[in-house]
């Protein structure tokens, strides 16, 4: 009887794990869709954090990388759970709508201006409105995100500020992310406006030539989504990856990362912290 008891038992365990029932471990289907900015990925911020976040939780993550206007586009169509993004300013527009749940402070780094070594505009060691007019005056080239991005806002409020309408030869457009326009730049040894985590990972042809303006502060948050976008949102992937990422795991995570390889980490954690303010 023991035996045949026993029998039984294994049939049944090898019936449960061929129909799911005894599946341990995330299942393919618990995915949910981030939608952040190119810096994020180009950096390869991403590639460390996500596979963590997935063993911590077993969501699976599928990567929208946009711009922060684009991907907060996405959020308002109700086509991403979550968003982490750059662009203050337009975040809090959105969240004023009402559809978004929670806008968490995650971390900074800053923006700088490259260029070639030779520096024709005569950028290095002044003030950033002026630096944005020496290149304007020389006619030097500045090749441009053109998108709906967190760092074509701030490029603009840049331009803005030291009294310039860019227009002409010499202001050249790429319509695409931060790496792309990188190598743009460093093909036309023109001049651009980089998240310094984007620059660091590709510097190739670029010299770091003004910095440490309060004007570039560079700071991101953590956007929750809710139903209230969409039915096809599910905000309880939005909270779990929101809570992870600002908490002290993914922290660390961010505070040690790039140290090894730039001797410097590329991002600032700040969860938990007063916003930082320029």
């Amino acid at each position: 009887m023991r035996a045949a008891r026993w029998a039984a038992t294994v049939l049944a365990v090898v019936l449960l794990t061929a129909c799911g029932g005894g599946a341990a471990g995330p299942s393919a289907e618990r995915s949910l869709i981030l939608a952040t900015t190119t810096s994020t990925q180009d950096s390869g911020l991403l590639d460390d954090l996500l596979p963590a976040f997935t063993a911590d939780t077993g969501w699976q993550v599928k990567t929208v990388a946009v711009g922060s206007g684009q991907a907060i586009e996405l959020g308002r169509r109700g086509e991403a759970d979550v968003l982490l993004v750059h662009s203050p300013d337009a975040e809090k527009k959105f969240v004023a709508e009402g559809t978004a749940g929670r806008r968490l402070l995650v971390m900074h780094n800053d923006f700088v201006l490259v260029g070639p070594d030779a520096d024709p505009a005569g950028i290095r060691g002044v003030g950033v409105a002026d630096a944005m007019k020496r290149i304007a005056d020389s006619g030097s080239v500045f090749v441009a995100r053109g998108d709906d991005s967190g760092t074509a806002a701030r490029e603009k409020a840049l331009w803005q500020q030291a009294g310039v309408t860019p227009a002409g030869d010499w202001y050249q457009e790429t319509g695409q992310g931060m790496g792309a326009t990188l190598r743009v730049a460093a093909e036309k040894s023109g001049y651009t406006l980089s998240d310094r985590a984007t620059y660091l990972s590709q510097p190739d042809g670029l010299t770091l030539l003004n910095e440490g303006d309060p004007g570039l502060l560079n700071v991101y948050h953590v956007i929750e989504m809710t139903t209230k976008a969409g039915d096809r949102v599910q905000p309880e992937a939005g909270a779990a990856f929101a809570d992870w990422i600002t908490g002290p795991a993914a922290q660390q995570r961010i505070g040690e990362f790039g140290r090894a390889q730039f001797g410097q980490p590329l991002f600032v954690p700040d969860a938990g912290k007063p916003e930082p303010v320029p």
